[in-house]
């Protein structure tokens, strides 16, 4: 059931059918730490790398034909699916993440061992450290394997669903402009506004955290590859980075390119703490519009009721017929969370010192992980909320006609004072505006029909 592996330190039983090696087998024993596997999305990334440094290293006459080969074989199983459960390290494992450059290393190398007839676990004619790692560290290729994969996963998984909801949005927008509604501030009545700029409010907000997030994403094209142990280069060779690089670039699809100071790169994870907060300002932006449509459909009868949304599900085991606003819940959890993790992004990119930081894995676990949760929240709440959103336009006619703050209107006319007169007396007496203006004889009958127009309110006036 085991065979018996070496390392450094000696002999380690591996069990019979796994092709990780013995340091990934010491580090199951030393890290059982809450069982979170580091995120898949690293699976890809690094093959994609190793295939790179293989290419790049067989391209320099550092590495022969038939290892360059091997390696290239195997990693392209791994992309295709392959051995997927052969990558068992949780999260929480060394700050640089060098127990799970060493699985991939030793699955690649075993792996080849299989592929060439030899023993698993011979190392031959595959060296998990000097052909895998060939030109390489953990200390360059695990933040280049973070920058890769949080790359891929925003442009594949994130923006996507984020240009989505905005479309739907605006498209709202467009289509209810002409519905006049009360505006709100400080949750009281407010001037008027139509439906549809306030949807255009949302749109545009989604629309500055896309950019905002492209814009942050240049930094993580930068890769810290060819910097190996302390970002001089040592073990690795002139022109490694370009053309390793130059491979990943190629065979992931994406703008990859050397860092522009390996020193900096490898000292400090700025790319990251910056995605990170452009995430978070996406949070924050899908906060507000999900509390926003969660109030604006409060009711149906006995709250706001302006909007009505899809009744996806029964919403109460003991109220028949409540229709609950769970999207814009999920969404707001989602949310939350996203903020939350980038308070550990950032408190884990406080974790440079000198060399390195030595808080990559948790840094790159909540990175991914809002990246997935928004995402996942964004492509939820619009394809089972936002498409089937509705107004309720008779219940907007009603607080518009009812809102006393459309007496701002005659404060041109009349000014503030006599206005705010209108405004109290009517909500002492009861009176609409129009019955109060005309008792305090402020205003004409046909003046404040003149000046008291919603549908002329929601734009200046000349």
């Amino acid at each position: 059931m085991f065979r018996i592996e070496t390392d450094s330190l000696g002999e380690v039983r591996v069990p019979e059918e796994a092709l990780w090696g013995a340091q990934t087998q010491r580090a199951l024993t030393l890290f059982t730490i809450d069982g979170e596997l580091m995120p898949r999305e690293m699976i890809r990334a690094y093959a994609i790398l190793k295939k790179a440094c293989a290419l790049a290293n067989g391209g320099a006459g550092k590495l022969d034909d038939e290892r360059r080969d091997l390696i290239v074989a195997v990693c392209d199983e791994i992309l295709a699916g392959q051995h997927a459960d052969m990558f068992p390290l949780p999260v929480w494992i060394s700050g640089s993440g060098t127990q799970f450059n060493m699985n991939v290393n030793e699955v690649v190398a075993n792996r080849c061992s299989q592929l060439a007839d030899r023993p698993v676990g011979s190392k031959e004619p595959v060296h998990p450290n000097d052909h895998v790692n060939m030109s390489q560290s953990t200390n360059d290729n695990f933040p280049t394997v973070m920058y890769m994969a949080v790359a891929n996963t925003i442009i594949e998984r994130l923006l996507p669903s984020l240009s989505a909801m905005r479309e739907e949005l605006s498209g709202k927008a467009g289509a209810w402009d002409g519905i006049v509604k009360i505006g709100r501030t400080h949750m009281q009545d407010a001037t008027p506004l139509t439906l549809g700029q306030e949807f255009s409010g949302y749109a545009s907000m989604l629309g500055g955290d896309e950019k905002r997030i492209r814009q942050a994403l240049e930094d993580v094209f930068e890769l810290t590859l060819g910097g190996t142990a302390v970002g001089t280069g040592v073990n690795s060779w002139p022109g490694f980075a370009e053309a390793a690089i130059g491979h990943i670039a190629e065979l992931s699809g994406l703008p990859f390119v050397p860092a522009p100071n390996r020193f900096a790169a490898q000292g400090g994870h700025d790319a990251l703490v910056h995605v990170s907060a452009a995430l978070k300002t996406l949070a924050n932006s899908l906060n507000k519009i999900a509390s926003d449509i969660r109030l604006l459909s409060c009711g149906p009868r006995a709250g706001l009721g302006e909007l009505v949304i899809p009744a996806n599900e029964p919403g109460s085991s003991i109220m028949p017929g409540k229709v609950n606003p769970t999207q814009c819940e999920a969404l707001t959890m989602v949310s939350l969370q996203a903020m939350a993790n980038d308070l550990a992004v950032t408190l884990g990119g406080t974790g440079g010192v000198l060399e390195m930081n030595v808080y990559k894995p948790l840094m790159v676990r909540n990175v991914l992980h809002s990246a997935r949760l928004l995402g996942d929240g964004m492509h939820s709440f619009t394809e089972h909320l936002l498409k089937g959103l509705e107004p309720d336009r008779e219940r907007i006619a009603a607080h518009v006609s009812h809102s006393l703050m459309l007496v701002t209107a005659l404060t041109p006319v009349i000014g503030y004072d006599k206005s705010a007169k209108i405004a109290l007396h009517a909500h002492k007496t009861g009176q609409s505006l129009r019955e109060a203006a005309l008792e305090l004889g402020f205003v004409s009958a046909e003046e404040f029909d003149r000046v008291v127009v919603p549908e002329e309110m929601i734009r200046p006036k000349g």
